[in-house]
């Protein structure tokens, strides 16, 4: 059998192990003499301004407190299918059971908090990131 690996044309960059890097230039390029120029903005400096950290604070002290309530509201209900199956299977009308309204609720809890995120991104969030983006000059 014909060892295709040997056959197939040899790329140097694979042959080291090296892979090629996404951006910028590769580690084996020298830079060109002469002061260096930025292209873009600087990013350590919108991390560090006022604005990007009350933008990220803001956006912590929703979504946090709300990932919390939502991992407790599915442990209950993972807890309770789980050892409170009395509970779990009390009819509420015809065949439909305590287990299936909060089953439910698990989805329709879901589709609620993504709609607040929404509404909050798009009232308090995104006029923000556009504000910080205006004075990054990137627009």
């Amino acid at each position: 059998m014909q060892n295709v690996a040997r056959t197939a044309a040899r790329n140097p960059v694979e042959d080291t192990g090296q892979m090629r890097p996404l951006f910028g230039s590769s580690p084996t390029t020298p830079e060109p003499p002469g002061p260096r120029r930025r292209t873009g903005p600087d990013f350590v400096a919108i991390q560090r301004s006022e604005e990007f950290s009350a933008l990220r604070s803001r956006f912590r002290r929703f979504v946090f407190p709300m990932s919390l309530a939502f991992v407790l509201w599915y442990l209950v209900y993972v807890l309770l299918a789980a050892y409170a199956h009395s509970f779990m299977s009390i009819k509420v009308f015809g065949e439909v059971n305590v287990g299936i309204v909060l089953g439910i609720l698990q989805f329709v809890s879901t589709a609620a908090i993504t709609a607040a995120y929404l509404r909050f991104a798009r009232r308090r969030i995104d006029p923000e990131v556009d504000e910080v983006r205006r004075q990054a000059g990137v627009q």
